[in-house]
């Protein structure tokens, strides 16, 4: 369930708003957007990995709201970190090219 748009990386480009399948944020006129209807998130994460400042944190075994200090986030490296995962984002690689089944499916196509 989305949990956090940090006020300090978001970068006001609306993607989350965009992409969200479900219509969970809404735009703030010059602000950043609004988690407005959490409860209809599905942990599907698209909003986490469009945003392009590092800014969501999607906690993903959440089915209910969880207390969350956008410091400790940060600081633990959560922020952006399916992104992250995921290889989204510039000089980033996805999580799936240390895994031994790619190297051993690569090997196999040649």
């Amino acid at each position: 369930m989305i949990e956090l748009i940090s006020t300090t990386k978001c970068v006001n480009c609306n993607l989350c708003v965009k992409v969200c399948p479900t219509n969970v944020f809404d735009n703030a006129d010059g602000g950043i957007p609004v988690i407005a209807r959490q409860q209809d998130c599905q942990t599907c994460f698209m909003c986490e990995v469009y945003c392009p400042a590092d800014a969501l944190y999607v906690a993903p075994e959440a089915e209910e709201s969880v207390f969350i200090v956008e410091k400790e986030v940060e600081e633990a490296g959560l922020l952006g970190n399916y992104r992250k995962a995921v290889g989204w984002g510039k000089g980033r690689k996805p999580a799936a090219v240390t895994d031994t089944t790619y190297f051993m499916l690569k090997a196999l196509r040649g």
